[in-house]
């Protein structure tokens, strides 16, 4: 079954859907790489420490990742993948910051 094509309504929806994805994940790239990399020049990066986890998080969440990875890799990554990269590690932080490592 053919589809009908989206109208002016529904492309400027997934248009606008698309700019604030953009924009939270750029949001989440500074404010949690920044955090972690401030945490580790003020803790030290010599245990594995939330800092880690926070900078990791904040990169894996990055925009600019999967162009990276397409252009110099040949490596598509999905959003999908990185959503659920960022969320792991955030949640490995949290499992870190309760066991004190």
């Amino acid at each position: 079954m053919l589809s009908k094509r989206p109208n002016a309504e529904q492309r400027t929806n997934s248009t606008l859907v698309a700019a604030l994805v953009w924009v939270v994940a750029w949001a989440w790239t500074i404010l949690a790489a920044g955090g972690g990399v401030w945490l580790l020049w003020t803790r030290g990066p010599w245990r594995l420490s939330n800092g880690w986890f926070a900078l990791f998080s904040g990169l894996s969440a990055c925009p600019a990742i999967p162009w990276f990875l397409r252009k110099y890799a040949g490596v598509t990554i999905s959003g999908y993948v990185q959503i659920a990269a960022a969320a792991f590690f955030f949640v490995a932080g949290r499992i870190a910051l309760l066991l004190r490592w």
